[in-house]
C-alpha cells in the first residue's frame, strides 16, 4: 500500500490536508447487483478541494458513473431548509455544511466536479427526483420519499421533539397525541411525515417554513410545536416559561438517496456513507461546521437483509 507521501508526490505534491481513506489497488468490478457492496477504488479526499483524480474516473465502475454523473458532473440535490446541515454559503455562493461536503467528497471519490442544485424544502428536493434535476439528493429518509428514492443508511441524525407553552399541564411526550391537542409543524419536513403515520389523536396544523410553523403556535396558542431540538433551543428561548420536552419522539435520519432504478449508484452509496461514517469524515465535517445537535449516525445492521 503506498505511503501518504507518495501518494501526494504522485498526485502533484500538493499539500493538502488528507482525510484518512486508504487507496486499493483493485479495480472496480463493472457492475453491482442489489444489496452488494462495490470494490470501488478507494480515494484520498480533502475538505472543501478535490484532489487530482486523471485516474480516478478510468478506474471506477462505468455502471456507477452513468448512473450517478450522467452529464459528467455530480448533480447533488442540497436541502437549504435544515439549518443544521448548511451553515452558510462559500464566496461564489455555493451552500457550505456538513450535506454539502458530503457530496463533495463522493464527487471526489467518483473523480468528477460537484455541482449544487439548491431547494428550499425538503419535499420539493424529494418531488424532483424524476425530473433530472438531481443526482443524488441528501434529505432525511423517510418510507414516502424511499417509495421512488433508494436511500443509504443515515450519515447523521438529529433529535425531533416538542416545545409546550409556559403553563402547559402536558409533560411527557405521550401526552401530546391526545384529542384536543394541536401541534404545529412545518409541513413535510421528515419529522411531520413521521408524524402523520403515529399521531392518532392531536392534530397537525402545519405552516410552509420553521418560521411560519413558530408564529402560528404563538399566535393561535396551540399546544405543541415540533421540531428538531437545536432550533427549538432557539424558539424557547424566545418564550419565557416555555419547556422543551424530554426525549424525542424521533430521530431524522439524514441520508443520500438516488433514484430507485440507479442500482450500482444506490450500492456505492451505501458503501460509501458506511466508510464515511467509520473512517471519521462525517465527526470531521460536523467539527469543521462547528454543529450543535447533529451526531453521527450508528454504522448500518449489515445483518438485516
Amino acid at each position: 500500500m503506498p505511503t501518504r507521501r507518495r501518494l501526494l508526490e504522485s498526485l502533484g505534491g500538493a499539500a493538502l490536508p488528507i482525510l484518512t481513506l486508504p487507496i486499493l489497488a483493485q479495480p472496480a468490478p463493472a457492475a453491482c447487483s442489489e444489496g452488494a457492496q462495490p470494490a470501488w477504488p478507494r480515494l484520498a479526499m480533502t475538505e472543501g478541494k478535490a484532489l487530482p483524480a486523471s485516474n480516478v474516473t478510468q478506474r471506477m465502475s462505468p455502471e456507477i458513473l452513468a448512473e450517478l454523473a450522467p452529464t459528467g458532473v455530480l448533480r447533488a440535490g442540497i436541502n437549504l431548509g435544515n439549518f443544521l446541515l448548511v451553515t452558510g454559503r462559500s464566496s461564489s455562493g455555493d451552500p457550505e455544511g456538513v450535506s454539502p461536503g458530503m457530496a463533495r467528497a463522493i464527487a471526489d471519490r467518483l473523480g468528477v466536479p460537484v455541482r449544487y442544485v439548491p431547494y428550499a424544502r425538503p419535499g420539493e428536493l424529494a418531488d424532483a427526483v424524476g425530473a433530472n434535476a438531481w443526482d443524488i439528493g441528501l434529505i432525511g429518509a423517510e418510507p414516502q420519499r424511499a417509495e421512488k428514492i433508494a436511500f443509504t443508511a443515515a450519515y447523521a441524525e438529529i433529535e425531533a421533539t416538542y416545545l409546550v407553552p409556559a403553563g402547559s399541564p402536558i409533560a411527557t411526550l405521550a401526552e401530546v397525541d391526545r384529542a384536543g391537542v394541536r401541534i404545529a409543524v412545518t409541513a413535510r419536513s421528515a419529522y411531520d411525515l413521521w408524524l402523520e403515520r403515529n399521531i392518532g389523536h392531536a392534530s397537525l396544523v402545519r405552516s410552509d417554513s420553521l418560521d411560519g410553523a413558530f408564529q402560528r403556535f404563538v399566535d393561535e396558542g396551540m399546544e405543541a410545536l415540533a421540531g428538531l431540538r437545536p432550533r427549538l433551543l432557539t424558539e424557547a428561548a424566545a418564550l419565557p416559561g416555555s419547556r422543551i420536552l424530554d426525549g424525542r419522539f424521533t430521530a431524522v435520519q439524514q441520508a443520500i438517496g438516488t433514484a430507485r432504478g440507479n442500482t450500482a449508484g444506490a450500492a456505492f452509496l451505501r458503501g460509501f456513507v458506511e466508510e464515511a461514517k467509520a473512517s471519521g469524515l462525517v465527526a470531521r465535517l460536523i467539527e469543521r461546521h462547528q454543529v450543535r445537535g447533529l451526531t453521527v449516525a450508528p454504522a448500518a445492521d449489515t445483518t438485516m437483509s
